[in-house]
């Protein structure tokens, strides 16, 4: 569909020289931008998001190998009951 939009000088500049770079057409990277631009609208904002819980501790601890479930157990148990 061809349409008529006002867009800022330094930004169809900016789509130009990204156009020119990788070999495609001013319409595919307008086409690319307002697709992104939707979907970002259309999904979760990153502010919707619930926080994660954060707890005090130690933080990390050196020698600590994360692959180890057993010695990982063992570590925390140590933490509950010092």
């Amino acid at each position: 569909m061809r349409t008529t939009i006002r867009i800022a000088d330094e930004l169809l500049d900016r789509a130009k020289d990204v156009a020119a770079r990788e070999g495609t057409t001013l319409a595919a990277v307008v086409d690319e931008g307002l697709r992104l631009a939707i979907a970002r609208r259309e999904s979760p904002l990153q502010a919707d998001v619930e926080p994660l819980a954060t707890f005090s501790g130690r933080g990390l601890q050196m020698g600590v190998d994360l692959e180890d479930s057993a010695a990982l157990l063992d570590l925390m148990a140590d933490d509950a009951h010092p």
